[in-house]
């Protein structure tokens, strides 16, 4: 596949940054009768993005589509040629810059028609290529920016120090390291993420998981769960296999 397939990604403008992490774009042209699926792990994360090669279910022929927090592994069959350019959210910032609730975006798709004001959408429908689609997201999203909230502000203080201290496996030592009540905490996420910190957690900790067995790790796979939350083998086992599709100990010996 990536023979045939160019992954890119670029940062947005400083107006934009509280927001969105990243631009990213995909670009491919496969051989006939030739297809490759595509999969992601789970981000707790909202992307926008113009798709020309890629049909949606429920979309119509819409291009512009936002795809919400998606909750397992996100599979997409890529054949002919085609393109995506998106904006890949901070976990919150699509409702956080839009007013959406993240809720109702959850494990699905929908033209960005629905969150979006009809001017953002037409600037976004009328990009003809991945050339010049950080200036054109750049654009159209700069109108939609504000000040933060400092209920946004708090949740990306929460996420940041879910992503950069590996030793957090709870969510109650999240909380006491933020200074955060059980109760906000539920509040922000519900409300800006549309999953639980409880869900966020674990799935950073799974994609250190990952990161350490594509990394070389060779040692037990009962000690490399344990290290990040799962004390019962069974649990991590099937949970593993469900997001990458294969079970852990066949991921540690695939061939590097």
């Amino acid at each position: 596949m990536a023979q045939h397939v160019t992954l890119e990604r670029a940062e947005c403008s400083a107006q934009l940054a509280p927001w969105v992490e990243n631009y990213w774009s995909l670009r491919w042209d496969l051989p006939p009768d030739t297809s490759y699926l595509s999969s992601t792990l789970p981000h707790p994360a909202c992307n926008l993005s113009v798709e020309r090669g890629i049909r949606r279910d429920g979309v119509d022929d819409d291009p512009v589509v936002v795809t919400g927090v998606v909750t397992r592994r996100f599979d997409v069959t890529i054949r002919g040629a085609g393109w995506v350019y998106a904006a890949k959210f901070r976990p919150g910032g699509l409702a956080a810059l839009t007013g959406a609730h993240a809720r109702d975006l959850r494990d699905v798709t929908v033209a960005a028609t629905t969150v979006f004001d009809p001017a953002t959408t037409d600037a976004l429908r009328d990009l003809a290529g991945t050339d010049g689609g950080r200036e054109t997201f750049d654009d159209a999203l700069a109108r939609l920016a504000t000040t933060p909230t400092d209920d946004y502000l708090l949740l990306l203080e929460v996420i940041a120090a879910m992503l950069a201290d590996r030793s957090l496996l709870r969510v109650a030592e999240v909380e006491q390291r933020c200074g955060v009540g059980t109760r906000t905490l539920q509040r922000l996420f519900e409300r800006y993420v549309g999953v639980t910190p409880k869900w966020v957690l674990s799935r950073y900790r799974m994609h250190d998981v990952v990161t350490d067995l594509d990394a070389g790790y060779g040692g037990s796979l009962a000690d490399l769960a344990a290290k990040y939350g799962w004390f019962d083998q069974a649990h991590f086992t099937r949970e593993f296999t469900d997001l990458i599709g294969v079970p852990p100990g066949s991921y540690q010996r695939r061939e590097r």
